[in-house]
């Protein structure tokens, strides 16, 4: 994953394209078009639109993955510390070991008592299970607490349009 911060000013048109990609992923560039122009009153061509959706994805400033529906996968959080008499020597291996893992969709820090956090996908739950046991016997040295939650009921799973429009952007189109 690519650390830099995007170097990118928002116009307003390109809050609109990025709500209409997470509205449909597959949207064309002449439906977002359409779309912008019909609801929005901002009239811009079709390569306008392609242009912009390739320059924002490029600066990084959405990342596109392809997340399986959440009924083929469990999904599952790992919280855990690390045992700072070991930290020194070892958390970068640890660390890498989740960041890397097929399993892993995603990886952060959380707050407070600085908590690492990654959210897991595995095909049952007993995978689940030896994933742990495999990473205790290659790291459990280093864990000083590992909590996990398996999520069930996944209820809402999606980026909901509205969240960008909390971008700030120059007025114009």
């Amino acid at each position: 994953m690519d650390d830099t911060e995007p170097d990118w000013e928002f116009k307003r048109r390109d809050v609109l394209i990025l709500r209409e990609l997470a509205t449909d992923p597959q949207r064309s560039a002449r439906e977002i078009t359409e779309v912008l122009e019909e609801d929005h009153g901002v009239d811009i061509s079709h390569v306008t639109v392609s242009k912009s959706i390739r320059n924002m994805r490029e600066e990084g400033v959405f990342r596109e993955a392809i997340i399986p529906n959440e009924e083929y996968f469990i999904f599952e959080k790992f919280e855990f510390k690390f045992n700072p008499e070991y930290f020194a020597e070892e958390w970068r291996d640890a660390m890498e070991y989740i960041r890397d893992d097929e399993h892993t969709l995603f990886y952060f820090l959380s707050d407070g008592e600085y908590q690492w956090t990654s959210v897991m996908m595995f095909p049952t739950r007993e995978a689940g299970s030896r994933w742990i046991h495999e990473f205790y016997k290659e790291h459990g040295r280093v864990v000083s607490n590992l909590r996990n939650s398996v999520m069930t009921n996944v209820l809402k799973f999606e980026t909901d349009p509205r969240l960008f429009d909390s971008l700030p952007y120059d007025e114009g189109s």
